[in-house]
């Protein structure tokens, strides 16, 4: 009998913590100190790139300012901001992950410092797919704590349907996702990845939704997906 009572609350506990793990949370509830602070100005830290692609932190940095700016942010220009940066010698955000922000504040007049760090870009011609790995940190300038954080794992589909069938249609189909793969402008993949990562970034004092999203759903803080270059 209390070998039954055991087993049943040891269930009983896994049960309790799978759900406490993979319940959704709303947005309010998941970035609170982005509601609490209401933020305005947000900084483009230099992307951290511990990929083997050179030019994956040019890609990123270019093109994260979109997302952020349709939220309703005002983002300091990138171009700006990385002039100035390196100007200061602060190109290298490695240096500021896990210091203070408030120098930042004091230069760019920036509530929030988004850091980005690249773990993996790699593609492959064969498969037609590129490969990202990627984390995103949002700190606050104000307090120096995180108020957004994902980390994604994104594979980006190349692959080309030629419309021919058979052995044939699938080695042309082949052929064509490898050209494809090869000449496909890699900071469209970067895009698509801001885009998905950012898709449930609270909405900002420029947004018509300010203040009123805090009910819905939040993402998943760790997500795997796989994306084309229809995504918008």
């Amino acid at each position: 009998m209390k070998k039954i009572i055991l087993f049943s609350g040891i269930a009983t506990a896994i049960f309790m913590s799978s759900c406490s793990t993979t319940t959704p949370l709303t947005k309010s509830a998941a970035y609170k100190d982005m509601y609490n602070e209401k933020p305005i100005t947000v900084l483009l830290m230099p992307p951290i790139n511990r990929s083997t692609e050179v030019e994956a932190k040019e890609y990123f940095h270019s093109t994260m300012n979109i997302p952020i700016v349709n939220a309703g942010y005002y983002v300091i220009p990138p171009f700006l901001s990385m002039e100035i940066l390196k100007k200061e010698s602060a190109y290298d955000s490695e240096l500021f992950l896990d210091n203070s922000l408030s120098k930042f504040g004091e230069v760019f007049g920036a509530d929030l410092a988004l850091f980005t760090i690249i773990n993996k870009w790699n593609k492959s011609g064969l498969v037609a797919k590129v490969y990202v790995e990627i984390e995103y940190v949002i700190k606050s300038i104000k307090t120096n704590k995180i108020v957004y954080s994902r980390k994604g794992s994104i594979t980006y589909d190349a692959s080309v349907n030629t419309g021919i069938s058979g052995v044939w249609g699938a080695l042309a189909n082949m052929v064509a996702g490898a050209v494809n793969t090869a000449a496909t402008k890699y900071v469209d993949v970067a895009r698509v990845c801001n885009s998905y990562t950012f898709s449930d970034f609270p909405a900002g004092k420029y947004s018509p939704l300010y203040e009123q999203d805090g009910s819905e759903l939040a993402g998943k803080k760790e997500f795997k997906v796989n994306l084309n270059s229809k995504y918008k």
